[in-house]
């Protein structure tokens, strides 16, 4: 099945950069697959490198694409505050510098300096936990695909009063964008700490939902995605996926 997708942001952006910065390829297998004729916006194939996507518009990649994407390496690396997941600004530190011999815990590959590990899902750069970081299109469709069923959960730390209303309103009620969002599972497990389960990752969502209802995020710490555990995972530490929890990954994603 085709890999389909709709574009959330506020303001148009480059394909190659939008598909690199989502997880779904690097910029370069984006712009190899535009090349080919495998990616389609709105049901028009997309000639130019450089064709920007606009707000509201979805994006396809066929089967080929799909095939061809459908290896490939997954780390799951703790990511520590400071570090972005994707392509960085001018400054900023990307959070594939931390793949390295001494982060490693257990075997397997060291990625190459210059390997395509574009991350499955946003983590913000003020933000730490879980982040998957995959050259598995299997696995990036699993994860961030229309169809995947999969929640991720996180702990937050929050400035302001918490009251019964304002978690009615996370749970159900809230708009981002001119567009409602799915209904969230949002407890309180501490006088300032919530607990958070999604089934999609706008950006910066949980921050930008606590400041519908008048709470500033100060931490915020991804603890799980689908099936995957962060568990005691040092910060700053990464390890690659069994093959085991790649099944377990996409045999949930699709509700199995």
């Amino acid at each position: 099945m085709a890999f389909t997708r709709t574009y959330d942001g506020d303001e148009p952006v480059r394909v190659n950069k939008w598909l690199g910065q989502t997880g779904v390829c690097s910029r370069r297998e984006a712009e190899s697959l535009i090349a080919d004729g495998l990616v389609t916006i709105d049901g028009e194939v997309v000639r130019d490198a450089g064709r920007k996507i606009e707000p509201g518009q979805t994006l396809t990649l066929n089967d080929t694409a799909q095939s061809a994407l459908a290896s490939g390496m997954t780390i799951l690396l703790h990511k520590p505050v400071g570090y972005v997941s994707g392509q960085p600004d001018p400054g900023k530190i990307p959070a594939v510098r931390l793949l390295k011999a001494p982060n490693r815990v257990g075997e397997g590959e060291i990625p190459a300096r210059d390997a395509s590990l574009p991350p499955i899902g946003r983590l913000d750069e003020d933000s730490r936990g879980l982040l998957l970081l995959s050259s598995d299109g299997v696995v990036a469709k699993a994860v961030i695909g229309p169809q995947s069923e999969l929640d991720k959960e996180y702990l937050v730390v929050v400035d302001g009063q918490i009251t019964e209303a304002k978690l009615g309103r996370l749970r159900h009620g809230l708009e981002l964008n001119g567009k409602p969002l799915k209904p969230a599972r949002v407890t309180q497990i501490e006088p300032q700490r919530l607990r958070f389960i999604l089934t999609e990752g706008k950006y910066r969502q949980i921050r930008r939902m606590c400041e519908l209802v008048g709470l500033e995020v100060t931490d915020l710490y991804r603890i799980r995605v689908g099936p995957l555990l962060l568990g005691d995972l040092p910060e700053g530490r990464w390890r690659h996926l069994t093959p085991d929890e790649r099944d377990a990954l996409i045999r949930q994603s699709a509700g199995n």
